[in-house]
């Protein structure tokens, strides 16, 4: 039988936010278990966990406890050949462990985090399952449905989830609609940032250490990919070389293909861009945005962009793509700008008033300031996230 408040993850290893979502409820008396959705390396934020693999379990105590021994690769080696040959095999026998796991434990809850490779499994699971399944909550991250939703070979899937979990956790009034839209129909958890907020009384220093109107730094998220657009903002940021003079361009989380555009990018113009290196510490991202005066996101699709909260708490005016949930966060042409993801001339449009107008960012940041003391406390958040699974147990 399992012992008292016991929550079992299912859940991306290697995620950022999967480590900071289980940190909020190190040392308030729960025991938590993790079934990694992939087997992969585990962020090493993650502590306080008994992770659990095909053939044995690891208590990750600390960050030195994540050696990967012979279970680990003999799991990871079978899940690469079941891939290769159907991703089919592989959910179907990772949903078997899955549902073994969760007859031996019997966890007064699942959490499964990430819609399709966790909610995907704990669904599969739950099918195997020949017993009761425990209460399940279903968080969602930024484009598990917004932009999956649209595809086909998702939708039925989608489907299955949200018919079968018993509460759904999202970031976004537009991700409550979607789910309805889905099927679900049982309950929904209160919306706020599945991140574990801000220590804003410590950040308060650094973020007014430098007002906005003084700071000579572009911060733009690096991503170019499936949904990332930074080729995009580079060259939106071609188009404003005048307003750019005496600024330099720090890129993050920087794919290949935006290192090599950002070197162009300074050669024909003579701005200098900085690459920080993948990996960056979050402290060191959240000091970049306290130099920012502007933060630019693009993308096809987002939910509550971790980046725009960065840029929320530590003062820097953000210009974000109308494709995450901006909206629900800041004004547009007031305390930020939300643009379309792909139109060039529209985000330089922005850029040049952000670093023309030095009114507009300064307000920007005292409004924004105001909104992640009501929305933004990491301490107010962790109560939150503590109070739902309360209410879920009992």
């Amino acid at each position: 039988m399992s012992k008292t408040k016991t929550i079992l993850f299912v859940a991306l290893p290697y995620s950022v936010h999967t480590a900071r979502w289980i940190a909020q409820l190190n040392g308030a008396g729960y025991e938590i278990h993790l079934f990694p959705s992939l087997v992969t390396p585990v962020h090493p934020k993650i502590t306080g966990v008994t992770i659990h693999y095909a053939w044995h379990q690891q208590q990750l105590s600390d960050s030195s406890s994540h050696q990967r021994n012979l279970g680990y690769w003999l799991e990871r080696v079978i899940s690469i050949v079941f891939k290769r040959v159907h991703h089919s095999l592989l959910i179907a026998w990772r949903a078997k462990q899955l549902a073994k796991l969760i007859q031996r434990l019997q966890p007064n809850i699942v959490h499964a985090m990430e819609m399709q490779s966790a909610g995907y499994l704990t669904v599969a699971a739950q099918n195997l399952s020949k017993e009761k399944f425990p209460p399940w909550i279903m968080t969602i991250w930024g484009s598990d449905i917004y932009w999956y939703g649209r595809f086909s070979e998702h939708q039925e899937k989608i489907r299955q989830v949200l018919t079968h979990c018993d509460y759904f956790f999202c970031e976004c009034e537009r991700d409550v609609q979607l789910a309805k839209d889905f099927g679900f129909n049982k309950s929904f958890l209160p919306i706020f940032p599945a991140t574990g907020g801000f220590e804003l009384a410590n950040l308060a220093i650094q973020r007014n250490a430098i007002k906005p109107s003084n700071r000579k730094v572009i911060a733009l998220k690096g991503y170019q990919h499936w949904v990332g657009l930074a080729l995009v903002g580079l060259q939106a940021l071609e188009q404003c070389i005048n307003e750019l003079q005496g600024y330099v361009i720090i890129i993050y989380s920087a794919t290949p293909n935006v290192v090599k555009a950002a070197r162009l990018f300074t050669q024909q113009t003579g701005i200098s861009t900085q690459i920080l290196p993948n990996g960056t510490a979050h402290s060191d991202i959240l000091a970049l945005q306290a130099t920012a005066r502007v933060s630019i996101g693009l993308s096809l699709s987002d939910g509550m962009s971790n980046s725009l909260l960065e840029a929320i708490v530590m003062g820097s005016f953000p210009i974000q793509s109308c494709t995450a949930c901006a909206d629900e966060w800041i004004e547009h042409g007031i305390s930020g700008a939300i643009v379309p993801a792909e139109e060039i001339d529209i985000i330089a449009m922005w850029i040049r008033k952000a670093l023309s107008d030095d009114a507009l960012v300064n307000q920007a940041a005292d409004l924004n300031w105001q909104t992640a003391l009501a929305r933004l406390d990491s301490t107010h958040l962790t109560q939150k996230t503590l109070a739902i699974y309360d209410t879920v147990m009992q």
